[in-house]
């Protein structure tokens, strides 16, 4: 049994996650500097690692990128518990359709790839938990629809484990 076990964990481990370059030619092309400019709002969802839904939120989404290049998001998310967060991301390009992600509760710099219309980003996310911080490794994704719509998942880990996934659509605003 225990060397089921070994090898079920090794066959899972070996899979690969698919490549952002996959979808190089598919349209809409999300172009980060044009989508994400002024107004967005976004809205979600929390499942836990069993897939059942725990929380809902809604977002709003501040964009903005200055003459270097640099993009700033400021998101305010919502819950329906009535717990509000901030969160402030800084995009730096870094070379052709990537990123250098940051913002004050990721631990280190993030990671994105933008290819088609897909981006992919990795980052370590700090979150409290039971009265203690928490770090969890995201695999975010997310897919331009249309002109004003991305569908966002992201896939939260610890240990390697799936622990959560956020699923959640951006929406762009007139201004």
């Amino acid at each position: 049994m225990r060397a089921l076990f070994l090898s079920l964990l090794l066959t899972l481990g070996a899979c690969s996650s698919t490549d952002v370059q996959e979808y190089k030619g598919n349209e809409p092309t999300l172009t980060l500097e044009e989508f994400f400019q002024g107004s967005l709002t976004a809205h979600g969802v929390l499942k836990n690692r069993g897939g059942k839904v725990t929380r809902y939120f809604n977002a709003t989404i501040e964009a903005s990128w200055d003459n270097s290049g640099v993009g700033y998001l400021a998101e305010r998310f919502e819950f329906n518990d009535g717990e509000i967060q901030h969160r402030n991301w800084r995009l730096e390009p870094t070379g052709e359709g990537r990123y250098r992600a940051t913002a004050g509760d990721v631990v280190g710099p993030g990671e994105a790839v933008v290819s088609g219309n897909a981006m992919k980003m990795n980052y370590v996310l700090e979150v409290d938990y039971k009265d203690r911080k928490l770090e969890v490794s995201v695999e975010d994704w997310m897919w331009r629809v249309d002109d004003d719509t991305i569908i966002n998942q992201s896939i939260l880990r610890k240990w390697g484990f799936r622990v959560g996934t956020i699923q959640l659509t951006i929406i762009r605003q007139d201004d």
